[in-house]
């Protein structure tokens, strides 16, 4: 299991103790490209089957902007008014005019493109943006999973999650080369000139991001026990991680199978041709097991989750790059107190030593436990910190029908409380 952060520290040969992690500085380059757009033209073979959608700027002021309002559906075509109807009241006219309301009309292009998407990929897609998947508000899916089978479906997972607003909002957080330039900014301005040119220097910054909508083929049966992260430095395969924090008994005898799966992976296509040396990467490897899947690639960085390590334990691991070499400087010392072979030898006993070297670090394979805490991980909601109340839960239950219903509830509820204060103010 990880190991504590004061344990850690505590062991440190540096008297002072650390006030932050010891990452490498982030740069806006490197968060470029961990997205998903950038990665995926290059390892579109090694990923199940996805499509991408340029988004224009109309549809991610649409995602950014308050409140949920979803187009209407095609279905849902508006009536006639029965004369003999009496006439609705101002809340069922508001009501009305909400279903009038099609924001898609200023993003027309993108939303046709989606309905298109979603039949080609079979009816059932699930989406995410560059860097980020909305796992944090499939509460509201009537599904309660990322599986997606029309286009409101997305659009209700993309806003109503903090993964994609952060993505949205916060892709440049702890980015220093983007500090550095505003920081090179004039320093005497006022604190309003310097919020306003910090909110002006956060939108050229987002302006700048390609965002795209990732739409991935529905994988049947997924099984998450079979995804896993695996943490690079150095371009060195440091360790793998389980994704899913239950325990699962079976993964245990597969793990030196999965290792070596992985470990083959990484060296044949990731580890010479992806541009950072430092970063993480997600696998799914389902049975029969004989073929690994390339799911994400995210920046080596704190946001990045560590699941069952802790990035202190990360950043302190000794380094596999270091054992390499004192190993092979022992074999080449060895191979010095033999006879010197001959020139038809010396080949064979360099390719022994490369091999010998790629072999030496063996990535250490965290799984949950039986007995870790971990392993009732299932008692507790995922992303519950996330979450709405439980009148907004039950109502999302009950699809679009419900959430009106209850956005209307609210909207009475508020007026209420207005005229309420209204009454005091005047008595």
């Amino acid at each position: 299991m990880p190991v504590a952060d004061a344990d850690l520290l505590g062991d440190s040969d540096s008297s002072a103790p650390l006030t932050e992690l010891p990452f490498p500085s982030l740069t806006k380059s490197h968060i470029l490209n961990c997205s998903y757009h950038s990665w995926y033209p290059r390892y579109r073979s090694l990923t199940p089957k996805a499509r991408l959608i340029a988004l224009c700027a109309s549809f991610l002021s649409y995602l950014r902007a308050d409140g949920i309002v979803l187009p209407p559906e095609n279905s849902r075509a508006r009536q006639p008014p029965d004369p003999l109807t009496p006439p609705p009241s101002d809340s069922d006219s508001e009501d009305w005019e909400d279903e009038d309301n099609d924001p898609s009309e200023a993003w027309s292009n993108v939303h046709a493109k989606v309905q298109e998407t979603i039949k080609e990929l079979g009816g059932s897609v699930m989406p995410k943006l560059n860097w980020s998947a909305p796992k944090d508000a499939t509460w509201i899916s009537a599904t309660n999973s990322m599986e997606c089978r029309s286009a409101n479906d997305i659009y209700l997972l993309l806003k109503s999650s903090d993964f994609v607003t952060h993505d949205l909002e916060q892709v440049w957080d702890g980015v220093e080369d983007e500090e550095e330039e505003y920081q090179s900014d004039e320093g005497n301005e006022s604190d309003g000139s310097e919020q306003e040119a910090s909110r002006r220097k956060a939108e050229e910054m987002l302006d700048e991001v390609p965002y795209h909508l990732v739409l991935r083929k529905t994988v049947p049966a997924y099984n998450p026990a079979l995804e896993f992260r695996c943490f690079v430095r150095s371009r060195h395969l440091l360790c793998i991680s389980q994704r899913d924090l239950n325990y699962f008994s079976f993964l245990r005898v597969l793990v030196p199978k999965l290792r070596s799966l992985i470990q083959a992976f990484y060296q044949k296509n990731l580890q010479r041709s992806f541009p950072d040396q430092d970063f993480t990467f997600d696998v799914y490897i389902p049975p029969p097991h004989d073929r690994v899947w390339l799911i994400d690639i995210n920046p080596w960085a704190i946001r990045t989750d560590p699941l069952l390590f802790s990035w202190l334990e990360i950043l302190s691991m000794p380094a596999p790059e270091f054992a390499a070499a004192t190993a092979l400087q022992a074999s080449i010392n060895g191979h010095a107190l033999q006879t010197e072979p001959q020139d038809d030898e010396t080949d064979s006993v360099e390719a022994s030593d490369n091999e010998n070297e790629e072999d030496i670090y063996t990535p250490e394979f965290r799984l949950v436990n039986r007995d870790d805490p971990e392993a009732y991980a299932f008692n507790t909601p995922k992303f519950s910190a996330h979450k709405l109340p439980k009148d907004v839960v039950d109502a999302s239950n009950d699809g679009e029908v419900g959430l009106r219903q209850f956005m209307g509830t609210w909207r009475d509820i508020v007026r209420r409380q207005e005229t309420e204060e209204k009454t005091k103010d005047m008595g």
